[in-house]
Parts: structure tokens; C-alpha cells; sequence
């Protein structure tokens, strides 16, 4: 009988490439058939073929007892065949592994050859069961004769003791015998055993240091002295007199040792070590950033990959001897790979601080920049002010750092360097503005949001910085850069709502806050999202009122015209809003087209009146007289009071978790009730009586609801007559209809398609009707005599070098202790002061007469006809819509 070998298999695969799957298929049938004889040579060689076929992705599993057979072959070369299987087979759950414990120990105990090869084969299969029966043997090979029998021998114990780590306290004399040996081969790999068991618990392999320390002194075997000093780096954390032992032979090793892997082992053992803490570190901390340094200019990418790996776990404890190497670092940043930029990003987040920040932010800004010649004005305008070496500042045509996935990490962790700790590192916040703002022309990813938030934050945090502030973003809102980019991905829209919030809040900073309305309501703001059109258009009208109320007080005839013009173009543009889908947009543009509607009026019936001179005397020298009327049109007044009378700051992170719950207020409670669901037996009760309702003229229906709805009059206007007679009505009743007539008007009253028409009952006694006395009111002031203007910001093209303050901290809630009914106290704080009522600067309150009658309560009764006991009563009417 012919058969096939393993070189015949190979060369038959070769020539069916275009049949493979049939002729594997015909092949194992083949095999099949060869494996159950009894001739061992044929069965190792049917083994051998399914071993390769196993490596081509063929399951040989089902074969698993005959690779077993093939094992305890006596002869050596078969021995070999099986082991080979086994180990490239077997699994942990294979169920004849438990068949070769005897085996394993007849082996182990046989000639060197047998031994040599099932130690290799046992490191491959061995398993908990196998590790905890022949732990013994293995032990006890570590003192045979040949050192090929010990070396495979410590190799496989490591296998042993990760399955079965109960044997350690067997094991660890042994090894520690074995770092005496005669044989390298055998020191070595001792050492690499317990280098890599020592990562796992290092405390327990202690006791090898003197003899470790010996090796690394004495040895000259580079790749045993790398192991030498990893195991070092587990131990001498654990014990801190090796620290001072070791540092005198590793200072050494970087100085004179040419190998380079050797080199950063000894860096990196430095460093996981704490060998650079202290006076006596900060030498060897030197050195081996100068080391770590020239792997940063070396041509090879690995080298400059785990030399700023290492660089940034040294900056934590000594950033002034990384700093100097701040340049070297930056030139990483536009390296091809990502990975080594990835690292030099991590390195100068790193080694930021109040020093250096300006100088790496500013450089990393200029990895975002395309092209020199595709710069936006307004970003390349605060580039220019880079004061980087001419190499880091220039870019090509195209850069590496241009994908979206980089640029966004490069502006990410622009943002996350500045803000770090509440911007603890930024000295000047007027640099800092400037950047957020280059960074929202230049990113050209999705971070709008970010910049948002650190640009509202910073001026409501930093006060000093709030005019710079408000000229930078009247800069950005005129500009129409963004604006015209909106639609656009990346075009970071989100920096529009920040600008106009903070022009809006602060613009008593303005020179000339009209000039800003205008581009706060072009016609290009539909192109935004909602939220900063609503934004746009509080702002318009925050900047309004306070700039008609200083027009008011140095008013001039000849401010009409200008002053009609800006309400105009406010109309036109609220008239367009008004129609937005968006209810936030809708609701702001209506209410501004109401107000503005009004001023508007007011302004079109404002009579300029000549002006006479003043008598003599006090109220000459004060003002108007009470009875003289304001020679500007009042309207001018009518907004600021709307926004200025609280001030807006920072709020303490944890300032809601210290507000008390009122007292009544319970939050378990539903605000809205959930719809209520009507059964048969809310309308059955036992010892409820129908009521009869008359309808018409001598009609009665029986109806046991508690309540009829009375037919709309022709005219549209709609009336609910609530008629409840109280004789007759049970509490349940009551309630049901409480409940049903309260969810009817909230749904009414949220429905913005259903009009509701109040029409009140027809009063007949009018003398009966209150009246407020509004005599002696005093009126606005206005000094005609003082035409200066509020003092407003300097438009300065330069940082100033004034030292910001930054509330960190925020503000917390003022508890306020309420006087007792009846008082007429003013409330007072925690602190024990009266607190002082809020006025608005620009006009004084009004103040009404205590001698005002108070107002009356309107009833409205009517009178109901009850059967034919001809009684009459009054009831209330419960509810006219």
C-alpha cells in the first residue's frame, strides 16, 4: 500500500489551488484510515500531516487520543511528533490530558533526550491538574547534571507557577540557588523567570537582592542586565535603602553603556523606581533627560516614542529640567507619525505652567493653521504676535496635523491646557480671549461649544478683562467670517452666542453701543440655530435700553431721527422672527416686537417743546420741577430696568445643593396630574340621588353628572356655566369636579391654538369701582445742565499688564430671614444686615401715598330659581371664560 507524505500533502495543495477544499477533503479521508493502524510510524506520520493542516485552520481535534498514542512513542523522533501536537492542539478543556500525568512522569524521569522534549511540550499543555501533580519532579530538575535539563527546567516551572501558584514556596529557594549556578544560560534564564514573576508580587522575591545587585555589577551580558535592572524597578519601590544602593552603578551604566536598550531600562528603572527624588536624584534626573533628549532628534521613530513616554513621567517631579527642552518637544508635535504626536501633546500638557503656557499654546496654534496664504484676517492678525523660532512657525501646503480627528485632539487640548484648575496658568486673560477667538477661526472642527463656555466663563469669572472682553466679541460680531460660515462643519457657530451674551450683559462697556445693533439683526442670522438667534435678539435689546437711557439723559432734539432709525430696524427684523418655527425665537422676537412697538409709538408722539429758562432756586439747581414734564420721550426708559437691576456672577458649584427646601413644599407631590381615567363606578354610588336639571321652559332630564355645559351663544364667544347646587351634591362629587374643571383650564391655558375670550359681566354700579390716586408721583429726573457720558472702556490694540483677579470660588446663597406677618421691616440676611432694595440708577422708584383707600373686592352674584318652594338663593358664579 502506497502512502502519502507530508511533503507529498504539501506539493498536492500546491498543485489544486484552484480545488483545495476537495483535495483536503479526499487527504483526510486518507488520514483517517492511516491513524487506526497499528504500525506507530504510520500513525506519526498521519499526526504530522494533521498537525499542518491544523496551522492551515483544519479542526484535529477528533484526533486528540491518537496524538496521546504517538506520545508515548518510545522512540524519540516520534516522541517529538506527538509533543508537537499536543502543544499546538491541545486545549485546557481537552479531556485526555488527564491521561498523560504518568506519562509526563515517565518522561521526566527518562533519558535527557525524552526529558528535553517533554519539558517543551509541558510548557505548551500544562494545566492546573498537571502543574499540582508535577510540581515534584519538576522541582527536583532544577538540580540535574546537564544545565540544557535545568535552563529548559526553570522555563517551564514559570508556566507551572502561573497555573498553579500554591508551589511558589517550593520553588523560590530553588531559584534563588539557581542565581549561583555555573551556567550562564541557566543564570539568565533564572532571572528572566523571576523578573517576570516579580511583576506579579514583588515582595516575596526581596531576599534575592544582594545577590541580584551582585549579578548587575559583576555581569556583562547586556540582555541579562536589562532583566536585571526591570527587576529592580519591581523591588526597590517596595524597599527604599535600594534606592541609594542602586543609583551609583546605574548612573554609570547610562553614562558608558553604548546599547541603547540597555540605556532606557536604566532611565525607566530610574523613573518607576523613585531613584530621582531628592538632592541625590536631581544629577542623575539630568542625565537622563539629556539621554532622553538626543532619542528625541534620532532618526528612529521607536527611540523618539519611549523617549517622550519617559519624558512625561519625569516632569511631575522635575518640569525645569524638561522645559529646556521645550523647542525639541514642539517639533514632535508635527511629526508623520501620530502616535510620537500623540506623546509630545501628553509631554507638553504635561510640562505646562504659568511660564510657558502662552508660548506652547500659541505654537500649537500654529499647527492648526492650513496655509499661510488661506488664513483668516482675524486669526492671522494675533499669529503674527508668535514670538516662536522661525523653524516651529513655519507650515506647509499640507501638514500632517490636518486630519479632523487630530485637529480636534490639537484644540481640545489647547482648551483643556488653558483651562486647567480654573486657569490657573494663564496670567493674562486678555491673551488668553484672543486665543479662544483665533482658535474658533482657525480650528475648523466641531469644539464651538468649548470655546462658548471658557469665553462666558472667563469674563464672568474675571472682571478686569470684561472690556477687552466686549470689544473682541463687537469685533467678532461684525465680522461676518463665521457668520457667513455657519452652515458649514467645524465652522464653531457656538462662539456668535457667546459674543453677543457678552456684548448684551456688558454693554455699559460700549463706546457706541448702537453701531452694534445693526449686526447684532442682519438679515444673515437665519442662518444660525435658534439659540443664538434668541441670544442675538436679547442682546439687541439689552444694548438698546441702556443706550437710549444715556441718550436720555444728555437728550437732544436731533437724537430723534437716529433713535427712530434703530427701532425701525429693530422692527423690521422682529417682524421677520416672528414667523420662526422655534418657539424660543418666536417668543423673544414677539415680546420684543410689542415693546419696541410701543417705543416706537411714543416716539412718533414725543413733541419737542421749547425750552425756558429756569428760575432761581432750589429746584433750578436739583432738576425738573415735580410738575414739569421730561423733555426726551419717557420710552427711552422703558427696557433698562427690565436687566440691570441684579448683577450677574459666578454661582459656587455646590450653591444649589445649599438652598433649603421652603417649608410646605413638598417634591414628592404631582405638579401636573396624570390623566384621569373615569369607571363605571365613579358614576355608581347607593345612597346617590339624581339630580334633575331644568333645560328649556318646564323640561327636566335626569342627569347624575355633576355638571351641564350651557349651549355657545351665536355670536362665537364661548361661556361655561358652572352650575352647582350644594344640596344635592356629594363630596365625591365635589371633588370629581374640582379635579375635572382644574385639568380642563390647564389644558386650555397651554393649547396656543385656542383663543380665550374674557368677558366680564356688565358692572352696573360704577361708583362702587376703586380708584388709585396716582397724585404726587414724582417725576423723572433728568439734569439738564450735565451732558456727560458714562465712563466707558479704551480701545486698546494692546494686552495690558494689569494683575487679573479670577473668582473661583463663586457665589453662595444668602440666607434671608423673613419678618414676621404683619411687619414692616425690611428682610435681613444671615449676616444681620437689612438688606437694601434694588433700585435702577437711571430714574428713582415711584412711591405711593399711604393714605391710597385700599382696593375692594368685585362679587358677582346671581340668583337661582329652585322648584316650586319659590326660594331663592345667591350663589357665586363659579367661572366666566
Amino acid at each position: 500500500m502506497w502512502e502519502r507524505t507530508l511533503q507529498d500533502l504539501v506539493r498536492g495543495l500546491r498543485a489544486n489551488k484552484k480545488d483545495e477544499a476537495k483535495f483536503i477533503a479526499k487527504a483526510v479521508d486518507e488520514i483517517r484510515q492511516e491513524i487506526k493502524t497499528d504500525d506507530m510510524e504510520l500513525k506519526a506520520g498521519a499526526v504530522l500531516k494533521l498537525t499542518y493542516l491544523d496551522m492551515l485552520g483544519y479542526d484535529m481535534s477528533w484526533a486528540s487520543f491518537h496524538v496521546v498514542e504517538v506520545m508515548s512513542s518510545p522512540k524519540a523522533h516520534l516522541k517529538s511528533i506527538g509533543y508537537l501536537a499536543a502543544s499546538q492542539s491541545f486545549e485546557q478543556d481537552t479531556d485526555v490530558l488527564m491521561l498523560t500525568t504518568n506519562l509526563l512522569k515517565k518522561d521526566l524521569s527518562s533519558t535527557p533526550a525524552d526529558i528535553a522534549i517533554s519539558l517543551d511540550g509541558l510548557s505548551h499543555i500544562v494545566t492546573p491538574e498537571l502543574a499540582r501533580d508535577l510540581t515534584p519532579e519538576l522541582v527536583a530538575m532544577l538540580n540535574h547534571s546537564r544545565p540544557s535539563i535545568r535552563k529548559r527546567a526553570i522555563l517551564a516551572l514559570y508556566k507551572m507557577l502561573l497555573k498553579y501558584p500554591e508551589a511558589i514556596t517550593q520553588a523560590r529557594s530553588r531559584l534563588g540557588e539557581k542565581l549561583d549556578d555555573s551556567d550562564p544560560s541557566v543564570v539568565a534564564a533564572t532571572v528572566n523567570v523571576l523578573c517576570e514573576l516579580a511583576r506579579r508580587n514583588p515582595r516575596d522575591y526581596l531576599s534575592l537582592a544582594p545577590q541580584l545587585f551582585h549579578l548587575l555589577t559583576s555581569s556583562s551580558n547586556n540582555w541579562m542586565l536589562i532583566k536585571i535592572i526591570k527587576l529592580f524597578g519591581s523591588l526597590s519601590p517596595h524597599e527604599p535603602r535600594l534606592v541609594k544602593k542602586l543609583q551609583p552603578p546605574i548612573t554609570e551604566l547610562i553614562s558608558t553603556t553604548p546599547a541603547i536598550s540597555l540605556l532606557y531600562e536604566c532611565v525607566h528603572t530610574c523613573i518607576i523606581g523613585g531613584m530621582l527624588q531628592g538632592p541625590s536624584g536631581d544629577s542623575l534626573a539630568k542625565i537622563c533627560v539629556s539621554k532622553l533628549a538626543a532619542f528625541i532628534q534620532d532618526a528612529d521613530q521607536n527611540l523618539k516614542y519611549i523617549a517622550l513616554l519617559a519624558m512625561a513621567k519625569i516632569v511631575p517631579t522635575h518640569p525645569h529640567l524638561i522645559a529646556e527642552y521645550q523647542d525639541t518637544i514642539l517639533l514632535s508635535v508635527d511629526d508623520q507619525d501620530i502616535s510620537i504626536r500623540m506623546r509630545a501633546l501628553d509631554l507638553l500638557s504635561a510640562m505646562a505652567n504659568r511660564s510657558n503656557l502662552q508660548s506652547i499654546a500659541q505654537q500649537l496654534l500654529t499647527h492648526l493653521v492650513r496655509d499661510t496664504s488661506t488664513v483668516l484676517p482675524t486669526a492671522a492678525q494675533s499669529l503674527a504676535q508668535n514670538n516662536a523660532p522661525p523653524s516651529l512657525t513655519a507650515t506647509n501646503t499640507f501638514s500632517p496635523s490636518q486630519s479632523s480627528a487630530y485637529r480636534l485632539t490639537l484644540a481640545q487640548r489647547i482648551l483643556s491646557l488653558c483651562s486647567r484648575s480654573t486657569y490657573e496658568n494663564v496670567s493674562n486673560f486678555e491673551w488668553y480671549l484672543s486665543v479662544l477667538v483665533d482658535l474658533s477661526h482657525v480650528a475648523n472642527v466641531d469644539v464651538g461649544a468649548e470655546i462658548r463656555d471658557q469665553l462666558v466663563d472667563v469674563v464672568g469669572r474675571v472682571r478686569g478683562v470684561r472690556r477687552y472682553a466686549v470689544k473682541l466679541m463687537y469685533t467678532l460680531l461684525s465680522d461676518d467670517t463665521i457668520l457667513r460660515n455657519a452652515t458649514e462643519e467645524g465652522s464653531c457657530s457656538e462662539v456668535l452666542w457667546a459674543a453677543a451674551w457678552i456684548c448684551g450683559e456688558y454693554c455699559l462697556e460700549l463706546s457706541e453701543p448702537q453701531k452694534l445693533i445693526p449686526y447684532l439683526l442682519q438679515a444673515e442670522i437665519t442662518n444660525l440655530t435658534p439659540d443664538i438667534i434668541a441670544t442675538y435678539i436679547q442682546a439687541a435689546t439689552k444694548i438698546f435700553g441702556v443706550w437710549a437711557a444715556e441718550l436720555a439723559q444728555q437728550w437732544k432734539d436731533a437724537h430723534l431721527s437716529e433713535v427712530k432709525d434703530i427701532v425701525e430696524t429693530v422692527l423690521i427684523t422682529m417682524r421677520q422672527l416672528v414667523n420662526s418655527q422655534r418657539i424660543e425665537v418666536q417668543e423673544r422676537a414677539s415680546n420684543a416686537l410689542q415693546i419696541f412697538t410701543f417705543i416706537q409709538a411714543d416716539l412718533n408722539s414725543y413733541r419737542p417743546e421749547p425750552v425756558s429758562m429756569p428760575l432761581a432756586g432750589p429746584s433750578s439747581i436739583e432738576g425738573n420741577s415735580p410738575t414739569e414734564a421730561p423733555r426726551f420721550p419717557k420710552s427711552l426708559y422703558l427696557i433698562q430696568p427690565l436687566f440691570d437691576s441684579y448683577e450677574l456672577n459666578p454661582v459656587a458649584a455646590n450653591a444649589q445643593a445649599s438652598v433649603a427646601i421652603p417649608d410646605g413644599l413638598d417634591l414628592d407631590t404631582w405638579i401636573v396630574l396624570p390623566p384621569f381615567e373615569v369607571t363605571a363606578q365613579n358614576n355608581v354610588n347607593t345612597g346617590e340621588k339624581k339630580k334633575k336639571l331644568k333645560k328649556g321652559k318646564g323640561k327636566e332630564v335626569q342627569s347624575s353628572a355633576p355638571f351641564k355645559k350651557k349651549k355657545a351663544p351665536q355670536n362665537g364667544q364661548q361661556i361655561l356655566l358652572t352650575l352647582i347646587d350644594s344640596d344635592y351634591e356629594t363630596p365625591e362629587e365635589k371633588a370629581l369636579f374640582e379635579k375635572r374643571k382644574a385639568e380642563r383650564l390647564a389644558q386650555l391655558r397651554d393649547d396656543p391654538y385656542y383663543i380665550m375670550d374674557h368677558i366680564p359681566k356688565p358692572i352696573e354700579d360704577v361708583d362702587s369701582i376703586p380708584v388709585v390716586h396716582l397724585d404726587g408721583m414724582p417725576p423723572i429726573p433728568h439734569d439738564l445742565h450735565d451732558d456727560r457720558l458714562p465712563t466707558l472702556r479704551a480701545t486698546s490694540q494692546t494686552f495690558s499688564s494689569e494683575s487679573f483677579v479670577i473668582e473661583k470660588d463663586g457665589e453662595m446663597p444668602q440666607r434671608v430671614i423673613s419678618p414676621p406677618p404683619g411687619s414692616l421691616t425690611a428682610p435681613v440676611l444671615s449676616t444681620g444686615t437689612p438688606a437694601a432694595p434694588v433700585r435702577v440708577a437711571s430714574f428713582p422708584e415711584y412711591e405711593v401715598p399711604e393714605e391710597v383707600p385700599p382696593v375692594e373686592t368685585i362679587k358677582v352674584v346671581r340668583t337661582k330659581k329652585k322648584g316650586p318652594t319659590k326660594r331663592k338663593r345667591t350663589a357665586p358664579v363659579d367661572n366666566m371664560t
